[in-house]
C-alpha cells in the first residue's frame, strides 16, 4: 500500500520528531544549557546597541555583582581566577581523553561523540554568554569619557611632545625615590606595593567620583611566567571580581599593572581607557612607587606615539631620561624579547579578536590609544 503525499508528511514529522527526542534524551540537561546559553548570547547581541539597555545591566546588575564577588573572594589572598582557569583546562583534557576511550571501546560511538560534542558546546557557550553578560556588556555602556567629559581627541605633534616630556621628568624625579638592586632595576618589596593597592583609588576619586568602589587588594598569581608566554602583565576576571598581576615581569611594570587592574575592577573596560585611569590613579596616589611604575607606563605610550610623529623631539626627550630610567626600560624590552614566541602571538590574535567584537576597533592596539587621554589631560602641565 502506497501512503498519498498528503499522508506521508505527518509520518515524516513523527519521525523526525522521534529521532530528535532521542539524540535529546541522550543528554537532556546539557541540551537546555546549550539552548539557554546560545538564547542568552543572542539575546545580548541583539540588545548590545541599545545604550540604556547596557547601562542599566552594568549599573544594577554587572557592578554590583561584581564589588560582592570581589569582595566574598577577597577573603583569600591567592587568585581563584587563575585556579579556575587551570581547572577548566585541566578538566577539559581529562574530559576528553575519558571520553575518547569511551567512544573507541565501547559499542554506540556516534552516540558517544554526539554527548562529547554537545557537553564540550554546552559549556563554551554558558562561559561566552557568561563572558557577554558580566564584561562584554561594560564596553557598551557609558565608560570614563562620558562619565568625565574628557575625550580622547587627535592631538598636534607639539602636545604630544610637551606631555612625553612631562612624564620623562617625572620619571626622573622619582627614579631615585624608590628602592634599587644591585643591577640599578627597581626593587620595592611586592607585599608592600601589593597591599597599597587597596586603597590606591582614594584621591582619584576625589576628581572622579564614579571610580569609587570596595577598597580590594590585588592579586598575584602562581603561574606569571605562563601568563607572560600569552603576553598578559595582568587580568580582571568578571566571575570573581579580582584584579590578577602577573608578577614574573619586571617589578617596575608591577603598581602601574595594578592600577590598570583596578580600573577595570571599578568599572572602566576601554583598555585605553584604563589605561588613562591606572596612571592618572598611580600619580595621584601620592605613593612614590606607584608614581615612578605610571610615568614609565605613560612614557612609553607617549614615546612609542611621538617616536613615529616627531623622531627629533623623541630622541632629544629620551636623551634626557636619567641611567636608572633608562635601566628600568631597557629591563622591560629585554624580557619581553624572551617572550616573542607563536604561543603569544596566537593568544593575542585571540584577545584582539574577542576585544574587535566587544566593538573595540582597535582590538589590543587599543591598550595604546590611552596617548590622546592623557595628552589631554596633562598636556597643559
Amino acid at each position: 500500500m502506497e501512503l498519498r503525499s498528503e499522508d506521508a508528511m505527518p509520518v515524516l514529522k513523527e519521525k523526525v520528531k522521534n529521532r530528535v527526542g532521542q539524540w535529546f534524551a541522550l543528554c537532556p540537561a546539557r541540551h537546555i544549557l546549550l539552548f539557554a546559553g546560545a538564547v542568552l548570547t543572542a539575546l545580548y547581541y541583539f540588545l548590545r546597541q541599545n545604550r540604556a539597555v547596557m547601562q542599566f545591566l552594568k549599573d544594577n546588575i554587572v557592578v554590583p555583582y561584581h564589588r560582592a564577588a570581589g569582595k566574598v573572594f577577597s577573603i583569600v589572598k591567592f587568585s581563584v581566577a587563575e585556579w579556575l582557569y587551570a581547572l577548566v583546562i585541566v578538566a577539559t583534557m581529562v574530559y576528553i581523553i575519558y571520553k575518547t576511550v569511551i567512544i573507541v571501546s565501547r559499542d554506540g560511538k556516534m552516540k558517544q561523540v554526539y554527548i562529547t560534542i554537545v557537553s564540550l558546546a554546552s559549556c563554551a557557550i554558558a562561559i561566552y554568554a557568561g563572558i557577554c553578560i558580566l564584561w562584554g556588556s561594560c564596553y557598551y555602556s557609558d565608560g570614563f569619557s562620558e562619565k568625565s567629559g574628557l575625550r580622547a581627541e587627535p592631538v598636534e605633534a607639539s602636545k604630544l611632545a610637551a606631555t612625553t616630556l612631562y612624564f620623562a621628568g617625572l620619571a626622573n624625579e622619582y627614579a631615585d625615590r624608590v628602592s634599587r638592586d644591585a643591577d640599578g632595576l627597581f626593587n620595592e618589596a611586592e607585599a608592600e606595593y601589593f597591599d597599597r593597592g587597596a586603597g590606591l583609588y582614594e584621591n582619584a576619586v576625589r576628581t572622579f567620583p564614579f571610580l569609587d568602589g570596595p577598597n580590594l587588594r590585588p592579586k598575584p598569581m602562581v603561574f606569571s611566567k605562563i601568563f607572560s608566554y600569552m603576553n598578559f602583565t595582568g587580568f580582571f576576571f568578571a566571575p570573581t571580581g579580582e584584579a590578577n598581576l602577573n608578577t614574573d615581569v619586571p617589578s617596575c611594570m608591577v603598581p602601574s599593572t595594578i592600577a590598570h587592574e583596578i580600573a577595570h575592577q571599578r568599572g572602566i573596560a576601554r583598555e585605553d581607557e584604563a589605561n588613562f585611569v591606572g596612571i592618572f590613579a598611580a600619580v595621584e596616589s601620592g605613593d612614590e612607587r606607584y608614581i615612578y611604575s605610571a610615568s614609565l607606563a605613560a612614557f612609553t605610550y607617549l614615546g612609542n606615539a611621538l617616536h613615529g610623529a616627531d623622531y627629533e623631539s623623541w630622541a632629544e626627550i629620551y636623551t634626557s631620561l636619567s641611567e636608572p630610567v633608562r635601566a628600568d626600560l631597557r629591563s622591560v624590552g629585554e624580557y619581553w624579547a624572551k617572550f616573542e614566541t607563536k604561543v603569544g602571538d596566537a593568544t593575542e590574535a585571540v584577545y584582539s579578536g574577542f576585544l574587535e567584537s566587544q566593538g573595540q576597533e582597535l582590538g589590543i592596539k587599543s591598550y595604546g590609544a590611552c596617548v590622546d587621554l592623557l595628552v589631554a589631560y596633562y598636556g597643559s602641565k
